[in-house]
């Protein structure tokens, strides 16, 4: 028994072992697909709705459509029980992440980086940094909780509840930090996001979940039916990333040396504010499957919203969009290795 399950467990993490590798191979597929093959990323790109990719919409909602199955309503009523975690993601989120993200970013790209970086490109970078740092993770988190064995639940709580701070919280924060009166927040694109990436899977996960258990029961739901999704979430990611660095492609190729000097505030920027909340977690001595998603809700970016809207004020081949895309580029790498981390350091948190 114990033979066949340690197998079994090896199988289903084949995809999650060696997620690093497959993520590098999709980034260069991307690249190569945008390279050998543009009229592919040139026809997706046309299938966009308020600057929302109706494609890479479609393959997050294979990534969470498995997670949103795992819910049910009266653990998302438990979990509003347990404020901690939501405190924790909030105060983290909307009070420390936007400010560290400029201060971080303005001293790389102002004074470590000046020899290398125009003043005027400084200030486009910067831009770019801020609006990724205003903008906390919606979509993506829930793969970041799934592959640390969060609690399905408590994300959907904490994703909720920084969806509605992002509606009245995004754009004084970026207009404060960047000096800018007139901030253009292109809300149909937020709120188009929200419906796609959350209520949409959220309400298909709920109607399958109720309909199978009616007719089959809880035991061939979570033994049988659960169990044919698996690496489906994996297999939407990887797809995901070729569709967005096909995109991104022609961006990335033309501009090296910046995308490095661009990648290293992002990078420890997403390392510390992940453990401010991870570290914090744990002093709360809360658990793990609570602490990790909490750490990765605010390391992870919305970066859906922080294009379009550097987009919307910068223009298509501003700096400020580049540093955008730049936070795609570095954002599943780093991710994984946070997951890494959660995962390797489960034992200090007691259950």
């Amino acid at each position: 028994m114990s033979q066949n399950k340690e197998v079994k467990e090896k199988g289903l993490g084949i995809f999650e072992k060696y997620l690093t590798l497959w993520v590098g191979a999709c980034i260069v597929v991307g690249i190569l697909l945008r390279q050998i093959l543009p009229i592919i990323p040139k026809t997706l790109s046309k299938f966009e709705y308020y600057n929302v990719s109706i494609p890479v919409a479609i393959l997050i909602w294979l990534m969470i459509y498995p997670m949103m199955l795992k819910i049910d309503f009266i653990s998302i009523v438990n979990a509003t029980k347990k404020p901690k975690g939501l405190i924790v993601t909030c105060v983290t989120n909307w009070l420390i992440k936007p400010f560290t993200m400029y201060a971080i970013s303005a001293l790389f790209f102002y004074v470590i980086f000046k020899n290398f970086i125009t003043p005027d490109l400084a200030k486009e970078y910067l831009a770019g940094a801020v609006l990724l740092g205003a903008a906390p993770c919606t979509a993506m988190v829930f793969v970041w909780s799934h592959l640390t064995k969060g609690d399905p639940a408590y994300t959907l709580v904490q994703v909720a509840v920084n969806d509605l701070i992002i509606l009245i919280a995004f754009a004084p924060i970026v207009g404060f930090l960047l000096g800018v009166g007139d901030v253009i927040v292109p809300w149909s694109t937020l709120i188009l996001s929200t419906v796609l990436f959350v209520v949409i899977p959220l309400a298909l996960g709920y109607v399958t979940r109720t309909l199978v258990i009616k007719n089959k029961g809880l035991d061939y739901f979570q033994n049988t039916f659960l169990k044919k999704f698996d690496n489906l979430t994996i297999i939407g990611l990887l797809l995901t990333l070729i569709i967005i660095f096909s995109f991104q492609g022609d961006t990335i190729l033309n501009n090296p040396l910046h995308i490095l000097l661009i990648a290293v505030p992002l990078t420890l920027q997403t390392f510390l504010i992940f453990g401010i909340a991870y570290g914090w977690a744990k002093l709360w001595k809360l658990p793990h499957n609570i602490a990790a998603p909490a750490g990765m809700i605010g390391a992870s970016n919305f970066f859906e919203l922080a294009v379009a809207v550097s987009i919307s004020l910068f223009g298509l081949q501003s700096g400020a969009t580049l540093a955008t895309v730049v936070g795609v580029l570095v954002e599943v790498p780093v991710m994984l290795t946070l997951v890494k981390i959660a995962n390797n350091t489960k034992g200090w948190f007691k259950e």
